[in-house]
């Protein structure tokens, strides 16, 4: 299994705070946001490789911060790649970086794939056990009580067993609380269909367009994280979100 780390936003609202430092990179409880994520998911079983998309603003950031990091991490190698994007005006988008991970790495294998500014504070081990179990694309998903909250997600339906039922990108009315944070695990025989998606001119943007669009197709399923997942949008969201989490200890990893 690859992961492929989307970190080549350039989280504007968070303005002073990234404009010279990538969002994945602020520190949350003593570590970087990306650290709190790579600490869950090496846990992955068959994981090996993790290739991090960075714009060309940051590249050197999260180099630097590989470097520093690939013994803690080891034995998965980790990859930063430049997606040469320079502001929001000429971004790839979410599934647009997806596209030029798989293309420049040569990935062919189960993918991972994660927004770098999700905040965990559980393992991810029942979302690579379902994967496991039943071999199929899988998301990772949340109840939210806050209806408008749920707008700024992909909300969807799930069945008792877990399948995804239907899934609309930030609607205007929710039909449930359920949402689906920015972590997938796809097969490698979906590779094709997320170029695919992209040659037919759907939107590159919001990595929940694509599983949108693929459980219309194919057959998905959704794992209820028993955590929580923190989506950082704000100076005053961040140093909230800093408070609360100072001296707050994760949930164990085994």
């Amino acid at each position: 299994m690859k992961a492929i780390i989307l970190a080549a936003g350039y989280a504007t609202r968070l303005y002073p705070l990234t404009e010279n430092c990538p969002k994945a990179l602020l520190p949350v409880g003593g570590r970087s946001i990306l650290d709190h994520l790579l600490s869950y998911l090496r846990r992955a079983p068959a994981l090996d490789e993790v290739h991090i998309v960075s714009n060309h603003r940051f590249f050197r950031n999260l180099s630097d911060w590989a470097e520093g990091a690939r013994e803690m991490y080891a034995p998965l190698k980790l990859k930063v790649w430049d997606d040469g994007t320079t502001s929001n005006e000429n971004r790839l988008g979410a599934i647009g970086d997806i596209r030029f991970a798989i293309e420049k790495a040569g990935l062919d294998d189960d993918l991972l794939v994660a927004a770098s500014d999700n905040l965990l504070d559980a393992p991810l081990d029942g979302l690579f056990e379902d994967f496991r179990r039943n071999g199929r694309d899988t998301l990772l998903c949340g109840r939210l009580d806050d209806a408008e909250e749920c707008r700024r997600y992909a909300v969807l339906e799930l069945s008792p067993d877990g399948r995804v039922l239907s899934m609309v990108e930030k609607p205007e009315q929710p039909k449930t609380n359920i949402v689906a944070y920015a972590i997938y695990l796809y097969r490698r025989d979906t590779i094709p269909e997320i170029l695919r998606y992209l040659d037919e001119g759907n939107n590159p943007d919001s990595p929940g367009h694509f599983p949108e669009w693929l459980h219309t197709r194919r057959e998905m399923r959704a794992v209820l994280y028993q955590g929580t997942c923190v989506d950082i949008g704000t100076v005053r969201a961040y140093t909230e979100t800093c408070a609360e989490w100072d001296g707050k200890k994760e949930k164990p990893c085994g």
